[in-house]
């Protein structure tokens, strides 16, 4: 078997399409939300929520709507409940985090224990890539349609809040209003994440691909092709990985991530861990005189 046939084998099921369609969506979206996340230093908010949306899909499933309307809500609600116990209250908004992703996460794990279902709810808790019907496709390439456009319309704006909030008011920017729409989005995101790699999942997308990317460059600007480039990259080489190894898809592309990280980590010119040693060898190095 050649590589075009490696290539080509696993399109010609359906269920392959959608999972590939559903986890390159999913990988793009995640990866420039991660840049402001890094950046903000959000990554326990982004578990937070991508947590506190479990009770939500469950509750949706149990009265009939769709997943992705009850995830939003919790979503919601969660980064409301956070924000108001942060604000009247001695808590700090690290504990305040904790105290209310694990609550409703362990509210979702009680709902889906007491809940009579023909249907194995823990692929939502760990993700069921393989299973995406065409409905659940649609509703990925909705949601990350309209979080991916208002991030890049108003990219200049959420770059200049995660800088400088000081300034961005100074200019007539209101930084509550552009973090509220931030947290917004990841709720957004967390439900289209939701879709490939399940609850526990989720946060390695929405971080991983921003920090590989910070430590690629320097630049905004750049951050945000290359981490969903490299994102992308990652989904497809863990997809086809977890095809011809029989491995859980979700967890093969988060581990396709994690893989690229630690290469980028040990082996980045500039900020790798190796690279800057060797860097930093070659400018101690004494020149040697030209040759006559």
């Amino acid at each position: 078997m050649n590589l075009l046939d490696l290539l080509l084998e696993p399109l010609t099921y359906d269920f392959m399409v959608r999972a590939l369609a559903t986890v390159l969506v999913a990988a793009i979206v995640c990866a420039v939300l991660s840049c402001w996340l890094v950046l903000i230093g959000w990554s326990l908010m982004g578990d937070a929520v991508s947590h506190a949306v479990l009770p939500g899909v469950v509750l949706a499933y149990i009265v009939g709507a769709p997943f992705a309307l009850g995830a939003v809500v919790f979503g919601f609600l969660a980064v409301a409940l956070i924000g108001a116990v942060r604000d009247t209250s001695r808590i700090k908004e690290d504990a305040a985090i904790g105290i209310v992703f694990t609550t409703l996460f362990a509210l979702g794990l009680v709902l889906i224990s007491v809940t009579p279902s023909q249907t194995d709810l823990s692929h939502i808790i760990f993700g069921n890539l393989l299973g995406v019907s065409w409905t659940d496709l649609v509703q990925v390439m909705v949601l990350g349609a309209v979080t991916f456009t208002i991030l890049v319309a108003k990219r200049r704006d959420f770059t200049l809040f995660a800088f400088d909030p000081t300034h961005a008011h100074a200019i007539g920017l209101n930084p509550r209003v552009l973090g509220a729409a931030l947290l917004g989005l990841l709720a957004l995101t967390s439900v289209v994440a939701l879709q490939a790699v399940g609850v526990i999942l989720v946060v390695a997308m929405l971080i991983i691909p921003g920090a590989t990317a910070h430590l690629l460059t320097d630049r905004f600007g750049r951050m945000l092709v290359i981490a969903p480039t490299l994102s992308a990259v990652c989904a497809v080489v863990g997809l086809y990985l977890s095809y011809y190894l029989d491995a859980a898809s979700g967890a093969m592309v988060v581990l396709a991530q994690g893989a690229a990280f630690v290469v980028v980590y040990l082996f980045s010119p500039r900020h790798g861990l190796v690279g800057t040693r060797v860097m930093a060898r070659r400018r101690r190095r004494p020149l040697t005189p030209a040759a006559p």
